[in-house]
C-alpha cells in the first residue's frame, strides 16, 4: 500500500470511529429497528470504503457520510414500500372481508420477504413496479430470456411458499 493510500485508510478509520455512533443513532431514530439500523450503517460505511478505494476517491466528510446514510434509509423505505405494494397487487380483486385482505397482504409480504434476494427483486420490479421484462433484465444485469426464466422460478417459489404458509395456518 502506498503512502497516500495508507493515509486515506487511516483517515477513513478515524472518520468511522467518530461518526459510527452518529450515523447509527440517526438511522435508528428514523427506522426504529436496531437490526435495520445496523444493516444500513454497515451499508453506509461500505459505500465510504468503496468511494475511498475508487480510482478517483471522494473527499470523505461527515456531511457526505450522513448524506449516504440518508440515501440508504430512503432506499430501505422504497424497498419496504415496494414489498408492501406487491402484497396488495397479488389479489387485485380482494376478498369481501377487509380482515381477510389484511391477512392476505401480511402473508404475501412475509412470503416475499422469505424468498431469495434475486427472486424478491425480480418479482418486485415486474409486478410491484410494473416494469416490462426487458427493463427488469436491464436492472438485474441479465438477458431478457434469462430474466423470463428467473421470473418463472420466482413465481413458482412464491406460490409454493404461500401455499405452504396457508397449510401451516
Amino acid at each position: 500500500m502506498n503512502r497516500g493510500a495508507e493515509e486515506r485508510a487511516t483517515g477513513l478509520i478515524e472518520l468511522y470511529d467518530v461518526l459510527l455512533p452518529q450515523v447509527y443513532g440517526y438511522l435508528l431514530d428514523r427506522c426504529g429497528n436496531r437490526a435495520v439500523a445496523e444493516d444500513l450503517t454497515s451499508e453506509t460505511f461500505l459505500a465510504a470504503v468503496k468511494a475511498e478505494g475508487s480510482p478517483e476517491p471522494t473527499a470523505l466528510s461527515a456531511p457526505w457520510i450522513v448524506g449516504v446514510a440518508r440515501h440508504k434509509l430512503a432506499d430501505h423505505w422504497r424497498r419496504r414500500s415496494r414489498d408492501e405494494r406487491l402484497g396488495e397487487r397479488l389479489d387485485p380483486v380482494g376478498p369481501d372481508d377487509p380482515w381477510d385482505a389484511a391477512l392476505d397482504h401480511l402473508a404475501a409480504g412475509a412470503v416475499l420477504g422469505g424468498l431469495r434476494d434475486e427472486h424478491r427483486a425480480v418479482l418486485t420490479f415486474r409486478y410491484l413496479d410494473a416494469l416490462p421484462v426487458p427493463d427488469v433484465a436491464r436492472l438485474i444485469g441479465r438477458s431478457v430470456h434469462a430474466t423470463e426464466s428467473l421470473l418463472v422460478r420466482a413465481r413458482a417459489a412464491f406460490r409454493l411458499a404461500y401455499e405452504q404458509g396457508e397449510r401451516d395456518a
